[in-house]
């Protein structure tokens, strides 16, 4: 990968997400730019979508949206744990600052190890790569699985990943990498090598070893909002509500997000 990463507009890009990005950046409020562009810039895969993944530290989410609502966006805080929108027309920017199911928060780290790129021709930085595999991990949904974005940026980047930082990063879901890892040599056999052996073996042992504390816990919540919902009802607890998770009782998208 070059050194700076060139997204050059395909035509479908409304004006908006530039104007946006302009004046983020004359502001100078923090932010990454990832989602489908993250995935062009790593995988060379480029999808066109009605909206624009922003990544900011939840501190510096109120400035982002004042600084968009100033320059013709509406916006609105959809799910105040992690997630605001700023709309123009049938499109929107996304600005998160977490996971849907709170276990991935943007810090400062993110921007320490952030790609400098030029988007629509506005000088930004991507995602890390690294950061990007850890958020896109735990999207499973009936209508949406980020699996396969997985496996091509495992493709992609295999060989020059941070894996010790990317291990540390899914803590206690060391499971969900390894699932993960295990598909991707399915899906490419030819390709296995770009997962370092030591770390399928960390893997392995840290799930052999594991020990559960709560036998009535369900953790498929933190993979799926609503597919898990029924076990709820049938006793079974939540893994985004403490003491295991950081989400609140009170929180709204618990169930619907």
């Amino acid at each position: 990968m070059s050194p700076r990463v060139v997204i050059e507009p395909t035509g479908a890009e409304p004006p908006s997400y530039g104007r946006g990005l302009v004046a983020l950046k004359e502001d100078g409020v923090p932010f990454l730019v990832g989602g489908a562009i993250a995935l062009a810039a790593y995988c060379g895969i480029r999808r066109n979508t009605k909206d624009l993944d922003l990544f900011v530290c939840e501190r510096d989410a109120p400035r982002v949206l004042d600084v968009l609502t100033r320059v013709g966006f509406r916006t609105e805080a959809v799910f105040p744990h992690w997630l605001s929108k700023a709309h123009a027309d049938e499109h929107f920017i996304d600005v998160i600052f977490n996971s849907g199911n709170g276990e991935v928060p943007v810090d400062d780290e993110w921007f320490e190890h952030a790609v400098p790129a030029d988007v629509f021709g506005v000088p930004v930085a991507i995602c890390p790569v690294e950061e990007t595999i850890w958020s896109k991990a735990f999207v499973m949904e009936r209508e949406r699985f980020d699996g396969a974005d997985v496996a091509h940026l495992l493709l992609a980047c295999g060989s020059t990943l941070d894996w010790p930082r990317l291990l540390r990063r899914f803590g206690g879901h060391a499971r969900v990498l390894f699932a993960h890892l295990v598909l991707f040599g399915y899906v490419f056999p030819g390709e296995t090598e770009r997962i370092p052996r030591w770390v399928l073996d960390e893997l392995s042992a840290r799930v052999q070893t594991e020990v559960c504390v709560d036998a009535r816990m369900c953790r498929g919540t933190l993979l799926s909002r609503e597919q898990y919902l029924p076990d709820l009802t049938r006793g079974w607890r939540d893994a985004r509500l403490p003491p295991s998770g950081s989400m609140s009782t009170e929180d709204p998208s618990k169930a619907n997000s």
